[in-house]
């Protein structure tokens, strides 16, 4: 399993987070209690890795509903960013407005990353399945896009 920044791990209790959806309703860790939580950060709405992701989740949704899991994206995007890509794709979900990376650092995601030799800081790919009592029950790092559905569902190991 590839590697992560975030210092959370399997067996953590995940950290509580409140912060606004695409619509402006807050949204918050309790509110998942009961239910399996598949929460994802992803850098940037309508690039093409984080097209593929959502649209994989979103393709797979009646079956990981069927498994127990509601699906939350969360990135730094802005409302009406997340409400074009929700509305151009047919998204089934909601996507967090993190723009003050509040759940990011919370969740140790947001950090130095390198693209074509020049380093920056941004969002690391990574997904937190949160068990019915807010325990982190898997950590994805570098989720694969395409088949992340499968991951989630058929963890390794």
């Amino acid at each position: 399993m590839a590697t992560t920044i975030s210092p959370l791990q399997v067996g953590d209790q995940a950290p509580s987070f409140s912060a606004p959806d695409q619509n402006g309703n807050t949204r918050t860790l309790e509110e998942f209690k009961g239910s399996k939580l598949v929460l994802y950060f992803y850098p940037k709405d309508n690039t093409p890795g984080c097209t593929v992701q959502a649209c994989n989740l979103n393709d797979n949704l009646t079956t990981l509903s069927k498994a127990g899991y509601k699906v939350l994206g969360v990135s730094k995007d802005p409302a009406k960013s997340h409400l074009k890509f929700i509305d151009k794709f047919g998204l089934q979900f909601d996507l967090l407005c993190d723009e003050e990376l509040h759940v990011h650092n919370a969740y140790g995601v947001w950090g130095l990353k390198q693209f074509m030799g020049r380093e920056y800081d941004g969002t690391h790919r990574t997904t937190f399945v949160i068990d019915e009592q807010g325990i982190i029950e898997q950590v994805i790092a570098k989720p694969k896009t395409k088949a992340h559905a499968e991951e989630i569902l058929q963890p390794e190991g």
